[in-house]
């Protein structure tokens, strides 16, 4: 099932240990003002707020992420949040937000204005975003916990209304295997087609919400060609109203109307994500 791009290098990156990478709070702090706290991290490059530290270093009780001024955070991530390319006083759905976690990017970038709001189906994991939200200082964000099959109709006032809607798609999590080595025994056809099917269905949610002229990010942390360039080329083919656009992201490598992301290219864990605009 993996791509072509997938090859035996970047198998053999999935057994590797994953870096430790931190994206600084652009509500509370700059990169260059917290660096100092981390003498041991380096700027990445292709994202402006992402550190990395030293495999194994243990920062769950540092003073800065106490204080809500970084969030363990993988540069993957953070590149399918720079995609989005979200602006102060836009209107922004998360719509699979989980715990949060680009969520709480998305707010950085919009410096508090605008409207956010982040919706998933799983209530434990969506109830870990409020008091993260309190402590990054993201004081725009709109919890919605929604019932699964019925997110039209609760989620009908924003209806043609978002600039962006990010779907960052439950999936295989075949690019997270060198974090998560136990999930690849778990995956098979028939579980692997369920998620395929669910992130059509949330791709026809999130086009739902989206005003003309908006976009769409479209991401899954899978090597799986069917639930990236596939899933996009199908959305594509039934949907005449939209295009693929450039991602903006300087980083990764073209895949259908995509870019993915891949351990041993790009130094952080596996993604496909693509922007797409409502004409």
């Amino acid at each position: 099932h993996l791509t072509e791009l997938v090859d035996e290098t970047e198998r053999s990156a999935l057994l590797d240990r994953a870096p430790l990478d931190l994206r600084v709070n652009a509500l509370k702090t700059s990169p260059e003002t917290l660096l100092p706290q981390f003498p041991e991290a380096e700027m990445l490059p292709h994202s402006l707020y992402a550190l990395r530290l030293p495999t194994g270093q243990a920062v769950d009780n540092h003073p800065a992420v106490l204080d809500g001024l970084v969030e363990i955070q993988d540069l993957g991530s953070q590149l399918i949040v720079d995609a989005c390319r979200v602006k102060p006083r836009m209107t922004v759905l998360d719509l699979c937000a989980g715990a949060g976690g680009k969520t709480l990017a998305l707010a950085g970038l919009m410096s508090n204005e605008g409207r956010l709001i982040a919706t998933d189906t799983n209530r434990a994991r969506l109830d870990q975003l409020r008091p993260r939200g309190n402590r990054a200082g993201a004081l725009n964000i709109e919890i919605l916990l929604l019932n699964p099959g019925k997110e039209n109709a609760m989620l009908s006032d924003l209806s043609g209304k978002c600039d962006v809607v990010l779907i960052d798609a439950p999936c295989s999590g075949s690019g997270t295997w060198r974090r998560n080595p136990e999930t690849r025994w778990r995956l098979d056809p028939a579980r692997l087609q369920r998620v395929i099917d669910e992130q059509a269905r949330l791709l026809g949610i999130g086009a739902e919400m989206v005003a003309s002229g908006g976009h769409m990010v479209y991401a899954v942390c899978s090597l799986i060609a069917a639930e990236g360039r596939g899933q996009v080329a199908g959305f594509l083919a039934s949907n005449s109203g939209w295009r693929a656009v450039g991602t903006g992201v300087p980083a990764g490598r073209p895949d259908g109307d995509g870019t993915l992301l891949t351990p041993h290219h790009d130094g952080c864990d596996g993604f496909f994500f693509a922007r797409l605009e409502k004409l």
